[in-house]
């Protein structure tokens, strides 16, 4: 299991080289190139739907968070929608990332998940209306859920990899259905932390791994 000191850390990187990305307040004038302007405006879109949620976050206070002007960012933009996708592929991008550094830091596969969402969990508020968009991305007729079935089939793929190990089946318990498994707790963490959040839950996630692990292959 990561100790508390270095779940911090891992939790402090990131933060500090979020901060680093942190939108300007300021334009940044007509020499900014358009994929600079472009990220501009998915992190202060990022910022504002944590912050907001998704139907209260409004374009005007996007453009402001970016440092652009409303017609600007529609030029990049046309939609709330678009931004949004944006948004959640930047997020799902800065996991990866993230989760990349933490292999390479050996920590101990079980706790790899558990340490990639640490930082979601040390902010509750954030976490809640991004667990609403995904909630409300199981209507077919919302413009995320596409992206939020692809997401689970890559999640899917990542897990059945070998990486993780839990590419075998057993007579019991087949990939698949470990699969299902870990993204089933991993959502039912996020509420029981956010009706809890004094209680601790991200270990659980590690417990289930030991269960479900497969022997790594010599």
């Amino acid at each position: 299991m990561v100790s508390v000191d270095e779940r911090r850390l891992f939790v402090t990187i990131t933060s500090e080289q979020k901060a680093g990305k942190k939108v300007s307040s300021g334009r940044r004038g007509p020499y900014a190139t358009t994929p600079a302007r472009r990220a501009e405006i998915v992190r202060a879109a990022s910022a504002s739907f944590a912050e907001h949620g998704y139907e209260r976050a409004s374009l005007r206070d996007i453009a402001s968070r970016a440092g652009v002007t409303h017609a600007a960012l529609l030029r990049h933009f046309a939609t709330k929608d678009d931004l949004l996708l944006a948004a959640l592929a930047e997020r799902d991008a800065d996991d990866a990332e993230l989760a990349t550094r933490i292999v390479q830091a050996k920590v101990p596969r079980e706790s790899v998940l558990s340490t990639v969402l640490a930082e979601e969990f040390a902010r509750p508020d954030h976490m809640r209306n991004w667990l609403s968009i995904t909630i409300a991305a199981t209507n077919p007729e919302h413009p995320a859920h596409d992206f939020f079935i692809a997401r689970r089939e890559r999640m899917r793929d990542h897990f059945t990899s070998k990486r993780l190990a839990t590419s075998e089946d057993s007579e019991e318990l087949s990939a698949d259905d470990k699969v299902t498994m870990v993204m089933a707790m991993i959502d039912g963490l996020r509420i029981q932390f956010l009706l809890d959040p004094q209680r601790k839950t991200l270990h659980l996630l590690e417990t289930l791994f030991r269960f479900i692990d497969s022997p790594e292959e010599d």
